[in-house]
């Protein structure tokens, strides 16, 4: 069975996290979603656990971030383009996300990222696949 990640997000919202992130073309498995958490698939491999506040503080013990003061976690996902990386920055402007940085050129890697709607920073990036070939 291949490893698989489960990013744990806590949520103010969960319809109107469910709602941005739809905009954005993601999905959701059903199996593992009730009205306290949703499982967003990134992946095949890569899941976003996206719960109420209350369903998050079950399973820490430690107060939840204030992400108007800091940035818990920088979540960094690959993109096929420069254009899909753009695309998708666009989309979570228009779903309510706000940008917190301009864009990054080095030229072989371009990057971009957002915020959604509880502030949690979603990195884009595209790379070259010659620079990565070495």
């Amino acid at each position: 069975m291949p490893q698989m990640i489960f990013v744990n997000l806590p949520v103010q919202d969960l319809d109107a996290s469910v709602a941005f992130f739809t905009a954005l073309g993601f999905s959701f498995n059903p199996q593992f979603t009730d009205e306290t958490a949703t499982c967003m698939v990134i992946s095949d491999t890569i899941f976003a656990m996206l719960l109420t506040h209350e369903k998050f503080l079950s399973f820490s013990p430690r107060p939840i971030a204030d992400t108007s003061q800091a940035i818990e976690v920088l979540t960094c996902l690959s993109r096929d383009s420069r254009a899909d990386v753009d695309a998708m920055v666009k989309a979570a402007l228009a779903a309510g996300g706000t940008t917190y940085k301009e864009p990054q050129d080095y030229g072989f890697m371009y990057g971009h990222g957002f915020q959604d709607l509880d502030g949690h920073v979603w990195e884009l990036m595209w790379m070259d696949p010659a620079a990565v070939q070495g």
